[in-house]
């Protein structure tokens, strides 16, 4: 196979990646930009949709998609829950206190990693695709007649990829309503703007930090509920998404959803391409390096603002 479609095929898979990697960081942004807490469990919550979404669909059996849209539906609202409950026991009892906020993730993340393993075992668990039909994906060679369409062998996707693809985009921008449009999205950027005013006009801030905690976590979740038919279900996966999701939120500017987007997008693509034409672990060493001069030139990330 020729450069071009080698190229094609990394640039489709880099996009199930950014698309991925969008939700989770979107979910990691949205705890930071609103309660200023590092969750450095979120990888873990990741892992936990990813193994919920193994247990429902294993218990229905030969209904894959039946199991698949439970998974869809209840793994999230699981994971949220669970993350809300770690806010309402640890997070608050610590008054949100940043140094002690990253500790007491850390202590979360090992606790969730160790049950997973105790209840769920180390093996790498698979869930069936609801819909996985093979599309032969055209491409144009440029020969003495011309540019000819020709279906090389090995060019192609499947629909459940392109899929993962649209329901991020979807669910991206049913995000953005929420928070733009809606009076629980106005409530939780005035909590954003100062708690302490939100506190004096009524505002529960206190719920609003756990919904917003488990609405982070359940997003994560959401991510690997969509990638976990390609990948499989392990109790160890939620380092790479968290390592990323960093990446990605310092690069586009803590707090800032549109710059975690853009940052995401940028990861994923060229994830996709090193990952193809070079090595994983290169793709990782350049993000890392990149995030290293972002921190340098640019503290605040590409949309990130200033501290007034």
């Amino acid at each position: 196979m020729d450069f071009g479609p080698h190229l094609f095929l990394a640039l489709l898979e880099g996009s199930i990646t950014a698309a991925v990697l969008a939700l989770t960081a979107v979910g990691l942004s949205l705890v930071f930009g609103i309660m200023r807490v590092v969750n450095v469990a979120h990888g873990e919550f990741f892992m936990l949709g990813a193994v919920f979404a193994w247990w429902i669909t294993s218990m229905l059996g030969a209904h894959p998609v039946l199991g698949f849209v439970l998974a869809l539906l209840f793994a999230p609202l699981l994971v949220g829950l669970i993350a809300a409950t770690t806010d309402y026991l640890i997070l608050r009892r610590i008054n949100y206190n940043p140094e002690r906020t990253i500790v007491a993730t850390i202590g979360v993340l090992y606790i969730i990693q160790q049950l997973t393993l105790m209840t769920f075992g180390p093996e790498a668990r698979p869930v069936t695709a609801p819909f996985n039909k093979r599309i032969a994906l055209p491409w144009f060679e440029n020969g003495a007649d011309g540019f000819t369409l020709i279906w090389p062998w090995g060019l192609g996707t499947t629909t459940y990829k392109l899929a993962v693809i649209v329901a991020a985009v979807v669910i991206l921008l049913m995000l953005w309503l929420v928070l733009t449009r809606t009076k629980w999205g106005l409530i939780m950027r005035a909590t954003q703007l100062n708690s302490d005013m939100a506190t004096a006009h009524g505002i529960p801030v206190d719920k609003v930090y756990a919904m917003v905690f488990g609405l982070g976590a359940a997003l994560a979740a959401l991510g690997a509920v969509l990638v976990v038919p390609i990948q499989q279900a392990h109790y160890l996966m939620g380092a790479d998404p968290l390592l990323l999701s960093f990446i990605v939120v310092i690069i586009g500017g803590l707090g800032s959803l549109l710059g975690t987007v853009v940052a995401a997008v940028f990861i994923g693509l060229s994830d996709g391409i090193i990952s193809v034409f070079f090595s994983p672990t290169l793709a990782k060493i350049l993000a890392t390096l990149l995030v290293a001069f972002v921190l340098i030139f640019k503290p605040n990330g590409l949309f990130g603002k200033s501290a007034e």
